[in-house]
């Protein structure tokens, strides 16, 4: 996934529009309404989690900005979807034929999630009804909240095997899959579309219109063709003309980076929620500072010393979940954590000064102990020193233990 974005644009806050408090899918409330995006690759549990404490890893700043208003005390709410600000998190995409196949066991690597993840959404991609439909029902009797249905992705793999967004050419097998799955589970049943193929086959509205009729709870729309891949600009008028043309819950997608950009998405378009990919993994705290602003019309950011902790906490995550998933086998453990780190390094020391030799530091580890030292090293020239850095370690929340739902 492309990490960056081509000529973004900035937008001023606007007066008129915040993005929704909540938004009711089916019978699940997502509060707030901001959705983290299906990323294949990013969002698994350690990372899901990881946005939903994110808000623990700045310092107490911003008493100024919570004080300025009454309403800023539900953002202080106790740890909850509310407190981080994210209101629904998602799954990776998962082969619907894949997990129709596997062996229940082997499951535990692809729909693993934990209590604190709630409201949280699994998303499928494959092409036939049939098969898509017991893998919804799989999803179901896990214990997720809703089933998604991906019809978005561009990669090549995925669209040679007529899933994703190579389904936007056929219409017809799109509602048979709609009609397969929504027949299959009581769980609210969503889908997440681009436009369509290209700029001369524009399917979206006619799509999110047959969504209706079958009787799906909420359409997520990434305002962008199969053929843009993340390049360009996403195109919000879409999001506009799918609200106009039905009454579901509308998921607006696509160049999200800031507050800013959250706010002007549901100004222009009228969209139900805001629906954010690229700019989480970036910047974590994204959807703390859209639950500051639609507070208090400001919002905190985050400092060095912040990164510190946030790059620290995550890396720690990823080991301990290493550890507490190496006695299962092969194919449920977590992967490999120390190429996790260098993955997601490039986004996590933007914005860093020096970040370019952190990472230089990190893509050179061999073990997560390594890449652990390699951050210490660095922040330690950058905090005001090694008292600072060992503040900073003494204050790291920890993170309540929690039993995995899909033993």
């Amino acid at each position: 996934m492309k990490k960056n974005w081509d000529n973004p644009l900035d937008h001023a806050m606007p007066a008129e529009a915040r993005v929704p408090a909540d938004l009711r899918i089916g019978a699940v409330v997502v509060r707030p309404a901001t959705v983290l995006a299906p990323m294949a690759g990013v969002t698994d549990t350690v990372f899901r989690r990881f946005i939903r404490h994110a808000s623990l890893f700045s310092r107490d700043q911003g008493t100024e900005i919570r004080d300025r208003q009454p309403d800023a005390e539900r953002v202080e709410a106790p740890i909850s979807n509310v407190r981080s600000g994210c209101g629904l998190l998602m799954t990776e995409f998962t082969s619907a034929d894949g997990l129709a196949r596997m062996r229940e066991t082997k499951r535990q690597r692809y729909l693993t999630f934990y209590d604190d993840e709630h409201p949280i959404g699994a998303q499928l991609f494959g092409s036939n009804p049939e098969t898509l439909a017991e893998a919804a029902r799989i999803v179901e009797e896990t214990g997720f909240d809703t089933v998604d249905l991906n019809l978005g992705c561009p990669a090549r793999r995925v669209v040679g095997c007529n899933g994703g967004s190579g389904l936007l050419r056929d219409l017809p097998r799109i509602g048979e899959i709609f009609r397969a799955i929504r027949s299959s589970v009581t769980i609210p049943f969503t889908v997440k579309f681009r436009m369509g193929w290209n700029d001369s086959q524009i399917v979206c509205v006619e799509l999110a219109k047959m969504a209706e009729r079958e009787g799906l709870d909420a359409v997520a729309l990434h305002a962008r063709t199969r053929e843009q891949g993340y390049s360009g600009q996403a195109q919000w008028q879409w999001i506009a003309a799918v609200k106009q043309a039905v009454s579901l819950p509308v998921i607006g997608n696509g160049d999200v980076r800031t507050p800013e950009d959250a706010a002007a998405m549901i100004a222009e378009t009228g969209c139900d929620a805001v629906m954010i990919g690229r700019a989480a993994p970036a910047n974590p705290w994204i959807f703390r500072q859209i639950a500051q602003y639609t507070a208090t019309g400001a919002y905190d950011r985050p400092s060095v010393e912040d990164r510190y902790r946030m790059i620290r906490a995550y890396f720690q995550m990823l080991l301990a979940e290493g550890v507490a998933t190496q006695d299962l086998p092969r194919h449920a453990r977590l992967g490999d954590p120390v190429g996790k780190m260098k993955q997601f390094a490039t986004w996590f020391t933007h914005g860093v000064p020096g970040g370019a030799k952190l990472r230089a530091a990190i893509y050179q580890a061999r073990t997560g102990t390594a890449v652990l030292n390699e951050v210490e090293r660095f922040f330690e020239t950058h905090i005001d020193g090694a008292a600072a850095s060992a503040e900073a370690r003494d204050s790291m929340p920890a993170f309540p233990s929690a039993e995995l739902i899909c033993d």
